[in-house]
Order: structure tokens, then C-alpha cells, then sequence
């Protein structure tokens, strides 16, 4: 990727005022990803300091923050919930850090502040951008990735590149009102920049949809999202609430062939420390928490999942291995869940 100085600057300094030259941020992802190098130019540029370590270890945060003296951290995917499910300990308190950027902004976001008294801020960001979405200190709606900061123009669109309409789910696409704030290609590859960049607005592959109060909502990686009988599903939200099960340490939900055609649902989970989990009640506790065509079909319990440096799912892998030897089909196990129609009469 072919990134500016000015890039860095503009997805750092201006955005981040929360920070000042008094914070000490600690780095735990690479430094190839956005929250390693841009962090540590941010933190240049406003005089601040920073703390290294190769990666985040859920056992060891807390010490590590109280001995590197950390004021500030990022916490992407499910590192907040792996903090959360952690028993109760005096290392809670009294370790320094002061805010914490949250992405996503889940259910537990309010919890997390609460437990460890740091500020939440959340929002949206890649490489290739430059801080576009953000929230205020410790926000609402839970979900949300924030509005558009100043100096950024955001729009959803169809495949055509044509807005949708309020309320819709679309591409998110991007552009800033200054010269060089954002990535400008795709080094060796001018196809994939092309691409990119098409009628000047930077598409990011991402699904996003809009409230009315203007709060933009990540909804799923356009090649992540999941097609089951007529209804698309957003493989985010079944992991959002597959983990808000207090045995499930943390979910990935994919696609995979069905006999009728299209999808079925996959789930893989890994379980918290010294849990065990019954996959029919995990389906029992999902069927009233989200409409009828979401509910998984398969169920995989694994003891952890493939992940990146950057703590990203590698979803390919679990896709490859699809219904493997010991995945729990709901079906086969009798258990059907149906549309319910509002009013209709329960059978005695």
C-alpha cells in the first residue's frame, strides 16, 4: 500500500484529542496493522511516549499495564470480552489506564468501563484510511461505529456505486476533503487500486448501515456475509450474540453448502476457562435472541481459533474445514426453529 506522511497524520493527529503528550499508549499489535505504526506516529507527533509488547496475553494485561505505566490502549475483537470473562481481582483497579479504544463497541463496552474505570471510545479505521468514523467518550448505541469526523464524506452504495436508501445495508465508501489523507494505491498492483478508488471514493469492502440519528453500524466484510433461504445474514451479529453466552470465550460464523442451495450457518466456538456447553442449549439460548433464519444450523466447539497477528479470525480456514467429524447439526438433532407469527395462537 502506498501511504503518505500527511496519511499517518490525518488518521492520527487530528482525530485522537483525547490523548496528549502526557499519555503513554500501549502497543499490542504489529506493527505492520494501523493500531501498531499509526499509534506509534500519533504518539510522536503529540510528544507522548509508548509502551511495546509483542502481544496482547489476557493473563498478563493488567501487570503489563501497571508496569509499563500505560494511560491508553486499543482493543480490537475479543480482547475486551477475554478481560471481561476473567475472574473478578484487585488488579481491576489501580493500574492506570485511563481510555480505551473498543472496537467493536459491544454489549460488554458499558461493563468494561465500569470493572477496570476507563473512558470507552469506539470506531472505524483501516490501513488504508484515516480514522473516518468515531464516537464521543463512552458511547451509544451499543454497535455503533460513531458519524463521520470532519473533513471525511462518507456514503453507503449498491454494487453500482448508487446510494441506498435510508436504513439499507451498503458498501461503506470514503473521501477526504485534503490531498494525500488517505492511501493512494496499492503498490505493483494497479488493478486492485482501480478497484479501490473507482469513480474517486475509496471502497472499503464493508457493510454498513445508517440510523436516523446519523450513527453508522458495521454490519459484516462484504465477502463475509451469509445467505440463507432468501435472507441475508450478517455473520457479526450471530457472533455477537453466540458470545454473549457466559460460557462461550469467543465465535466465528460462517458459511457453508447447503442441500437446499445457498448457505447454512456454521458456528465455531472455543469455550471459556473451565466451562462446558451443551450445543442444544446454546441453540436454546439463541432462538430468542434473533430472528429465526440467523439461528445456526452446525455447531463446532474448538479450543481456540485460527487467528492473525492482528487477532482477526481466519475465517478461510474454518470455511476449508467446513462440516468436519463432531460438529453438532441441530437439524438432525430435532431441533426446527420457524417463523413466528405475531398473535398467533400457541397450541395447548
Amino acid at each position: 500500500m502506498l501511504s503518505s506522511y500527511l496519511h499517518f497524520y490525518t488518521g492520527g493527529a487530528e482525530p485522537f484529542r483525547y490523548l496528549t503528550a502526557a499519555d503513554r499508549y500501549l502497543i499490542n499489535l504489529p506493527m505492520f496493522h494501523i493500531g501498531g505504526c499509526g499509534i506509534l506516529n500519533y504518539m510522536l507527533m503529540i510528544g507522548g511516549s509508548i509502551a511495546i509488547v509483542e502481544s496482547f496475553e489476557t493473563a498478563k494485561f493488567w501487570s503489563v499495564i501497571k508496569q509499563t505505566e500505560a494511560t491508553s490502549v486499543t482493543l480490537l475483537g475479543v480482547m475486551a470480552t477475554f478481560l471481561l470473562k476473567q475472574p473478578p481481582a484487585p488488579t481491576d483497579r489501580g493500574h492506570g489506564l485511563k481510555t480505551a479504544i473498543l472496537v467493536p463497541l459491544a454489549e460488554d463496552a458499558k461493563e468494561l468501563s465500569r470493572r477496570f474505570g476507563c473512558e470507552i471510545y469506539s470506531g472505524f479505521n483501516m490501513t488504508e484510511i484515516s480514522s473516518p468514523l468515531l464516537t464521543d467518550v463512552n458511547p451509544g448505541p451499543i454497535g455503533s461505529c460513531g458519524r463521520p469526523r470532519k473533513g471525511i464524506e462518507a456514503r453507503l452504495v449498491d454494487q453500482n456505486d448508487c446510494e441506498v436508501a435510508p436504513g439499507s445495508i451498503g458498501e461503506l465508501i470514503l473521501r477526504a476533503d485534503r490531498p494525500w489523507a488517505m492511501n493512494h494505491g496499492y503498490l505493483g498492483n494497479p488493478e486492485a487500486t482501480a478497484r479501490a478508488w473507482r469513480n474517486g471514493w475509496f471502497h472499503t469492502g464493508d457493510a454498513f448501515r445508517v440510523d436516523e440519528h446519523g450513527n453508522f453500524f458495521f454490519v459484516d466484510r462484504m465477502k463475509d456475509a451469509i445467505r440463507r433461504r432468501g435472507e441475508n445474514i450478517s455473520s457479526f451479529e450471530v457472533e455477537t450474540e453466540v458470545c454473549a453466552h457466559p460460557a462461550v470465550k469467543e465465535a466465528a460464523a460462517v458459511a457453508v453448502p447447503s442441500e437446499h442451495g445457498e448457505d447454512e450457518v456454521l458456528v465455531a466456538i472455543s469455550l471459556a476457562p473451565g466451562a462446558e456447553l451443551d450445543p442444544a442449549d446454546l441453540i436454546g439460548f439463541l432462538i430468542p435472541r434473533m430472528a429465526h433464519f440467523m439461528v445456526p444450523r452446525y455447531v463446532r466447539i474448538v479450543d481456540v481459533l485460527p487467528r492473525t497477528p492482528t487477532q482477526k479470525v481466519e475465517k478461510h480456514l474454518i470455511r476449508a474445514e467446513g462440516i468436519a467429524p463432531g460438529t453438532f447439526d441441530r437439524e438432525k438433532a430435532g431441533i426446527s426453529v420457524k417463523r413466528e407469527r405475531i398473535g398467533a395462537a400457541k397450541s395447548a
